[in-house]
């Protein structure tokens, strides 16, 4: 009777492809897309490489690094076809728009970066260059165009955050106040139902909404008034 080869473990088989950085972190974004980041695990990774998990270490450092990296490689993702004539008002709309795609295509990912990695955004993220470019096409002063950014940034990610996790969706379902303390109407609509409607809130509409403010502040912004402690705020 002919001899069986006997199938190498997962994990332990020679690899046709050699590992890389660019490999690990697509790999990786895979697994975030399914589970989230706190499913991810160094040994998960290296299943899902079919990989020696030991072997990663010659090119992430720990887990950490592995989802700064895919944070990076998805931010290098943004690329906005706004036209550089545009207006600045549309530019706005199409990044707001734009990183609102973004961050449904990769929901967990982004909710997990929104909320813990400070350094989302950095100087040379297509996002931020676009948007301060915008702030300076809208009349801001140039000494004031990175705190204006950060300010339009910091609520078009905290909107996004708050869509990601259902909160958004939440709130809009909450019933007006009084002045006396009760409620305004029948109470507040039942969490499953959002704001009662069987669809829910329109939240395409409530983005719009939120980016028209926005623009609606810059427009009305007075001339030379700066942002921050010098402006009275």
């Amino acid at each position: 009777m002919e001899k069986k080869t006997r199938r190498p473990a997962r994990g332990t088989r020679k690899r046709d492809v050699p590992l890389s950085e660019a490999g690990i972190y697509s790999a990786a974004l895979r697994l975030i897309d399914a589970d989230g980041v706190e499913a991810l695990t160094m040994r998960k990774l290296a299943t899902e490489l079919d990989a020696n998990p030991m072997s990663l270490y010659h090119h992430v450092a720990n887990k950490e690094a592995v989802t700064r990296g895919v944070t990076r490689m998805v931010g290098a993702q943004f690329r906005t076809a706004t036209p550089e004539d545009a207006p600045w008002q549309e530019r706005l709309r199409l990044l707001a728009a734009d990183l609102r795609s973004l961050a449904h295509r990769h929901p967990k990912l982004m909710a997990y970066s929104f909320s813990r990695q400070p350094d989302f955004l950095h100087s040379d993220d297509p996002f931020w260059i676009a948007l301060t470019e915008s702030v300076e096409a809208a009349g801001v002063p140039r000494p004031e165009v990175s705190k204006t950014a950060a300010l339009l940034a910091a609520v078009v990610i905290g909107v996004l955050a708050a869509e990601l996790n259902g909160s958004l969706r939440r709130w809009s379902a909450l019933t007006p106040g009084r002045p006396d303390g009760r409620a305004d109407g029948a109470g507040d609509a039942a969490p499953e139902s959002a704001d009662g409607a069987p669809d829910g809130p329109d939240l395409d509409h409530m983005f719009r909404l939120m980016t028209d403010t926005l623009i609606t502040g810059l427009e009305n912004r007075p001339a030379g008034e700066g942002v921050g402690r010098d402006a009275g705020l």
